[in-house]
Protein backbone atom coordinates (compact mmCIF):
# COMPACT_ATOMS: atom_id res chain seq x y z
CA UNK A 1 0.00 0.00 0.00
CA UNK A 2 2.72 2.50 0.91
CA UNK A 3 4.59 1.41 -2.13
CA UNK A 4 1.45 2.22 -4.37
CA UNK A 5 1.66 5.24 -2.74
CA UNK A 6 5.38 6.20 -3.00
CA UNK A 7 5.19 5.34 -6.73
CA UNK A 8 2.30 7.29 -7.60
CA UNK A 9 3.67 10.78 -5.47
CA UNK A 10 7.20 10.30 -7.83
CA UNK A 11 4.64 9.75 -10.89
CA UNK A 12 3.01 12.79 -10.04
CA UNK A 13 6.41 14.87 -9.30
CA UNK A 14 7.58 13.73 -12.25
CA UNK A 15 4.74 15.12 -14.29
CA UNK A 16 4.67 18.31 -12.73
CA UNK A 17 8.09 19.09 -12.77
CA UNK A 18 7.65 17.99 -16.88
CA UNK A 19 4.91 20.26 -17.13
CA UNK A 20 6.86 22.99 -15.87
CA UNK A 21 9.36 22.95 -17.81
CA UNK A 22 7.27 22.01 -20.55
CA UNK A 23 5.72 25.77 -19.95
CA UNK A 24 8.99 27.50 -19.43
CA UNK A 25 10.22 26.27 -22.96
CA UNK A 26 6.71 27.71 -24.40
CA UNK A 27 7.21 31.05 -22.56
CA UNK A 28 10.69 31.70 -23.66
CA UNK A 29 9.50 30.18 -27.47
CA UNK A 30 6.53 32.05 -27.40
CA UNK A 31 5.95 35.27 -29.45
CA UNK A 32 4.68 37.60 -26.69
CA UNK A 33 6.11 40.71 -24.42
CA UNK A 34 8.30 39.66 -21.39
CA UNK A 35 5.44 41.29 -19.36
CA UNK A 36 2.49 38.52 -20.54
CA UNK A 37 5.07 35.76 -20.26
CA UNK A 38 5.95 36.90 -16.78
CA UNK A 39 2.50 36.89 -15.76
CA UNK A 40 1.88 33.50 -16.81
CA UNK A 41 4.75 32.82 -15.67
CA UNK A 42 3.68 33.56 -12.35
CA UNK A 43 0.09 32.03 -12.78
CA UNK A 44 2.42 28.70 -13.23
CA UNK A 45 4.47 28.87 -10.69
CA UNK A 46 1.04 29.63 -8.71
CA UNK A 47 -0.62 26.38 -9.79
CA UNK A 48 3.15 24.22 -9.32
CA UNK A 49 3.59 25.93 -5.76
CA UNK A 50 -0.41 24.35 -4.75
CA UNK A 51 -0.09 21.20 -6.55
CA UNK A 52 3.81 20.65 -4.44
CA UNK A 53 1.49 21.54 -1.05
CA UNK A 54 -1.39 19.27 -1.68
CA UNK A 55 1.56 16.69 -2.93
CA UNK A 56 3.40 17.44 0.88
CA UNK A 57 0.04 16.84 2.35
CA UNK A 58 -0.65 13.95 0.84
CA UNK A 59 3.12 12.63 1.88
CA UNK A 60 2.36 13.69 5.28
CA UNK A 61 -0.44 11.85 5.58
CA UNK A 62 0.58 8.73 4.28
CA UNK A 63 3.50 9.27 6.49
CA UNK A 64 1.49 9.10 9.69
CA UNK A 65 -0.54 5.80 8.31
CA UNK A 66 2.45 3.97 7.64
CA UNK A 67 3.93 5.22 11.71
CA UNK A 68 0.64 4.11 12.99
CA UNK A 69 0.76 0.89 11.13
CA UNK A 70 4.26 0.23 12.64
CA UNK A 71 3.08 0.87 16.05
CA UNK A 72 0.07 -1.88 15.54
CA UNK A 73 2.82 -4.54 14.16
CA UNK A 74 5.38 -3.64 17.23
CA UNK A 75 2.53 -3.89 19.79
CA UNK A 76 0.78 -6.87 17.95
CA UNK A 77 4.64 -8.68 18.47
CA UNK A 78 4.87 -7.51 21.64
CA UNK A 79 1.58 -9.55 22.49
CA UNK A 80 2.90 -12.98 20.79
CA UNK A 81 6.42 -11.84 22.50
CA UNK A 82 4.37 -11.53 26.13
CA UNK A 83 2.41 -14.42 25.49
CA UNK A 84 5.19 -16.81 24.51
CA UNK A 85 7.40 -15.13 27.42
CA UNK A 86 4.15 -16.42 29.80
CA UNK A 87 3.46 -19.81 28.12
CA UNK A 88 7.47 -20.26 28.54
CA UNK A 89 7.59 -19.66 32.61
CA UNK A 90 4.46 -21.37 33.17
CA UNK A 91 6.15 -24.93 31.57
CA UNK A 92 8.96 -24.17 33.29
CA UNK A 93 7.04 -23.81 36.88
CA UNK A 94 5.13 -26.92 35.80
CA UNK A 95 8.61 -28.73 35.15
CA UNK A 96 10.21 -27.85 38.22
CA UNK A 97 7.27 -28.58 40.30
CA UNK A 98 7.63 -31.80 38.71
CA UNK A 99 11.19 -32.38 39.50
CA UNK A 100 10.50 -31.52 42.86
CA UNK A 101 7.42 -34.27 43.19
CA UNK A 102 9.91 -37.22 41.61
CA UNK A 103 12.37 -36.22 44.28
CA UNK A 104 10.01 -36.18 46.74
CA UNK A 105 8.51 -39.46 45.97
Amino acid sequence: MADERGSSAAVLLAFLSGAALGAVAALLLAPQSGRESREQLRGYTRRAEDNLRDLAGRAGEAFEEVVDQGKEFVDTKKSVLREAFDAGREAMRRERDRMRGEEKG
